[in-house]
């Protein structure tokens, strides 16, 4: 199992002064960090406009910024909104950031699930599915082939002749492509293209079983000429992550902070994402949430023994074949540290 850990630039209001620039110190750091620490993966997220969750609006970007100060680690997308970019110019960027990164870019795509994004840039947030099934034939055309002709609904593009989309990627024909999903279509959809899975940390393993099953078999209808994908059959599970020296000092220096942080994930403004995981008024689950039905089924938390036997059932239970490791920003930058330190010191080598 490989792991890697998702940083989503979400400040600490309660520490972190307005207008939040130190966070993006704080998450390089740790970036450098998991790479000594021998994390395989550090996922960046891709929000907009609000200081209540992540603070980075270009995963490329920052993505390009640590590809100078890292060696060996993967640098992935989880993820890039599609419907909010030209696929043209992703895939520019795609190629020119897998340059940079000496070919360990990972590309993570995924429709969005908080309105307010959409809004604040004009696309209408009903149509995001419809405006990601044109996009990513598109992205995989352009990334493959440099070349395009497409007139579609929402975009027209005519590259050809003596024109063609540079730069090109280091990996060939293109990085490797992951989807998230919460939903069977678009499993379906990530199985059709022989993507990869990313799911959630809010869907118990009871649900992700049924989610990863239901993937495992549509990728038995992706057509060979789609399994070349490094990612395919590959899934990755985000699990919020705290490892103490005990279940109970994990449940006393977690509990509050991690239910809070929950109910606050689970406003209405987060609209979609959601998966199976809620049921009903998503206001009267999370005022329901209690931490020990949490543990076990949806966090890892608790002594590194704990943890371990917690990934290992998770592995499997699931079929996961990656785990992203999640923080809250409430931790603190020390206690997030530690707490990754001590996954990666006494959680990894059980497994």
């Amino acid at each position: 199992m490989e792991f890697g850990i998702l940083f989503t630039s979400q400040p600490n209001l309660d520490v972190e002064p307005y207008p939040y620039r130190s966070v993006h110190e704080r998450v390089t750091q740790d970036v450098l960090l998991a790479e000594q620490l021998g994390f395989d993966y550090a996922w960046i997220a891709e929000h907009h406009i609000s200081k209540d969750y992540g603070i980075l609006p270009d995963p490329l970007v920052y993505i390009a910024n640590l590809a100078a100060l890292t060696s060996r680690i993967r640098l992935g997308t989880a993820v890039m909104t599609l419907p909010l970019h030209h696929p043209m110019r992703l895939a520019e960027n795609v190629g020119f950031v897998d340059i940079l990164t000496g070919g360990r870019l990972v590309l993570g795509v995924g429709s969005g699930y908080r309105p307010y994004e959409f809004e604040a840039l004009g696309v209408p947030f009903d149509r995001r599915r419809e405006l990601q099934d044109e996009a990513l034939p598109m992205l995989l055309e352009l990334l493959r082939e440099h070349r395009i002709e497409h007139a579609g609904r929402d975009f027209q593009l005519s590259i050809g002749g003596d024109y063609e989309l540079f730069p090109h990627s280091v990996q060939e024909p293109h990085p490797p492509l992951y989807m998230a999903a919460a939903t069977e279509g678009s499993m379906a959809l990530a199985a059709s293209y022989g993507a990869g899975l990313l799911l959630s940390t809010l869907p118990t393993m009871s649900v992700l079983a049924n989610q990863i099953r239901f993937y495992l078999d549509s990728c038995e209808k992706t057509v060979p000429e789609r399994r070349w994908n490094p990612g395919f059959r590959q899934i990755d599970v985000a699990r919020y992550v705290y490892v103490a020296d005990s279940d109970e000092a994990a449940r006393r220096e977690s509990e509050e902070g991690i239910l809070r942080h929950l109910r606050s994930f689970m406003h209405p403004r987060t609209s979609g994402y959601m998966g199976t995981a809620t049921t009903g008024s998503r206001a009267a689950v999370a005022e329901a949430l209690d931490y020990d039905e949490l543990v076990g089924e949806t966090l890892l938390h608790g002594s590194p023994e704990t943890v371990a036997s917690l990934v290992q059932e998770l592995r499997e239970r699931t079929g996961a074949t990656s785990l992203m490791l999640h923080f809250p920003p409430y931790y603190g930058p020390e206690r997030t540290r530690e707490t990754f330190s001590r996954f990666a010191a006494e959680v990894m080598p059980k497994l």
